[in-house]
């Protein structure tokens, strides 16, 4: 059976057809008009094309996995209008679809523009965290705080009739695929990866950008052998809505100089593969003739535990693995969690990630386990429950359980719901 085509994306044009290709990615929570500034001077001589995240926009919501099926989704979208080869400039998220186009597509990019882009955005766990608040709350925290971390001060002061429209974009935004998102950049991490890079790239960044600022962009351009930096003075995370004319001089000049290939056809060699991000499963090793400890089980198969690590990272958050494997008087006991309870059992495709959660919730307020009934409440909110399905299992177990087990569960689940599903002040 063959695998379904990536989706395309919603998309707009402008700009003559038979001019070099300038793609442009917006950042997560805005549209493709957070562009509409550049373009009068982009399309003076390149077809632009500017497309929507899924579910922004008024676009089809169609969640997507990771920043390379979005990346995935790009390249359909391009082939639907006979375009090969393309220079690509990308904001925040739209930013690192341009990193992983340049790694796993590089026959097709010309140059890369990267704008408050990072090869990893924080960590995991603010990500998935983001995730959990959105699922209770709806988009209304991200849109309130969005100005702040969007624009400088001084700009949101002066200029109310943009930050409103700000606000509207993320309002506007589906819910889940704004979660989809933040799921796929908790592991999205390139890091490792930059070196492979072989396109020219300009990093551009905004002098007060708090979410991805210049430490972010000079990793960047030291990673990247071709490439340089420009910090625009007076801007926050969204530079080409804030400083318009300082990003699209800066556009012009880094994109004037690669030539673009317009005929349809590749003008490169076929693509040379990239090393895998830092966040990607290492591939299993062969089984040794005498397994060993660490290396294979008894049966041959690959050891589970590294399988399970990453499991128990993206459900239970970095934080709370990395507190657990510090015990070294522990070690023994959490290399078998990790290699058998996860990587054995969470692992297993019999039942999906929210049934295993509401079997451990129910199992743990059975046992009376309160500080690993937190640690699952936690991972059962990133696994999709919601706080009311959460509060229905422990009401449900109080007829099998017990009352004073069940009385005791929900003071726990209460707090850690609280603290997981309170918007950001």
């Amino acid at each position: 059976m063959s695998e379904t085509p990536p989706q395309s994306l919603q998309y707009r044009v402008d700009g003559p057809e038979d001019a070099p290709v300038l793609v442009l990615g917006p950042s997560l929570g805005t549209t493709f008009h957070m562009w509409d500034r550049q373009i009068p001077e982009l399309i003076r001589d390149r077809r632009v094309v500017r497309f929507d995240l899924p579910g922004h926009g008024g676009a089809p919501a169609l969640p997507f996995t990771s920043v390379a099926e979005l990346g995935d989704r790009v390249l359909a979208t391009l082939d639907t209008l006979g375009i090969q080869r393309f220079g690509y400039a990308g904001c925040s998220l739209g930013g690192a679809v341009g990193l992983d186009l340049a790694l796993r597509a590089p026959h097709r990019v010309a140059s890369l523009a990267l704008v408050a882009t990072a090869p990893r955005f924080g960590t995991a766990d603010e990500f998935r965290q983001r995730g959990v608040v959105v699922r209770t709350n709806g988009l209304e925290p991200m849109a309130r705080t969005a100005p702040e971390q969007w624009f400088t001060p001084h700009f949101a002061a002066n200029q109310p009739a943009i930050v409103d429209w700000a606000v509207q974009m993320v309002r506007t935004t589906d819910a889940a695929c704004y979660v989809a998102a933040c799921e796929a950049l908790a592991v999205f991490d390139v890091r490792a990866a930059l070196g492979s890079i072989g396109v020219p790239a300009l990093v551009l960044v905004g002098s007060e950008d708090r979410v991805t600022g210049p430490a972010e962009a000079r990793t960047l351009v030291a990673g990247i052998a071709d490439a340089k930096l420009a910090v625009v003075p007076g801007a926050s995370h969204l530079a080409p809505v804030e400083q318009p004319a300082a990003v699209t001089d800066l556009l012009l000049e880094h994109f004037a100089g690669t030539p673009h290939d317009t005929s349809g056809t590749l003008a490169v060699p076929p693509p040379v593969p990239a090393p895998a991000p830092a966040s990607a499963e290492p591939a299993p090793a062969p089984a040794p003739e005498a397994p060993e400890d660490g290396e294979a089980t008894p049966a041959g198969r690959p050891d589970p535990y590294e399988k399970g690590l990453g499991l128990r990272r993206e459900i239970l958050g970095d934080a709370h693995v990395d507190r657990a494997l510090a015990d070294e008087d522990a070690a023994d006991f959490q290399e078998l969690v990790t290699r058998y309870a996860w990587g054995e059992v969470w692992a297993r495709e019999g039942l999906d990630r929210r049934t295993r959660s509401v079997v451990t919730l129910t199992a743990l307020v059975a046992g009376g386990h309160r500080e690993a009934l937190a640690d699952h409440t936690r991972a059962a909110l990133r696994n999709g429950l919601s706080p009311a399905e959460i509060r229905e299992i422990v009401l449900h177990t109080a007829v099998y359980c017990g009352l004073p087990a069940a009385e005791t569960a929900l003071a726990t689940v209460g707090r850690v719901i609280t603290e997981e599903t309170t918007p950001p002040a």
